[in-house]
């Protein structure tokens, strides 16, 4: 049997805040809707705009970094997998839902790159560029750096 793959990436918008799940000091749970937009011209020449809504869950330590990096409205990048589960109400009603499991999420809206103060450093990666030597371009005939 061949091999198969559950990976899922989307960019959107959070439509709440993230609600938080936790069962003892060291498993958390954080939930929070994903907004993603597509366009598109209908066949008379009309602009089309659908909103899909995606049920995002994330785990432990990213959860607790997302609870206290991002709002209602903060453009993301994520990657996971799509799990469903099933569950049957008191009534005996069987209910599903589909989730995206995230394992990986990048921040994309900056309105408060300024104003937040991330305490989880093992979370963030902070590229230094090796500064650049000063280049003496006051002699025109050489033209090389080096």
């Amino acid at each position: 049997m061949g091999s198969t793959l559950n990976k899922v990436t989307l960019i959107g918008h959070l439509g709440d805040e993230v609600k938080m799940h936790y069962f003892d000091s060291s498993h958390a749970i954080g939930r929070f809707p994903l907004a993603t937009h597509e366009e598109y011209k209908s066949r008379d020449g009309n602009k089309v705009k659908t909103t899909e809504w995606h049920n995002i869950v994330v785990h432990n330590k990213l959860a607790e970094l997302c609870e206290k990096s991002i709002t209602k409205g903060d453009k993301i990048y994520c990657e996971g997998k799509i799990k469903t589960r099933q569950w049957t109400r008191d009534n005996g009603e069987t209910r599903y839902i589909t989730e995206i499991h995230v394992n990986d999420l990048i921040f994309l809206s900056h309105k408060k790159a300024d104003q937040r103060n991330l305490q989880s450093s093992e979370h963030q990666k902070v590229v230094k560029r090796p500064e650049q030597p000063d280049v003496n371009t006051d002699n025109p005939e050489d033209d090389l750096p080096f």
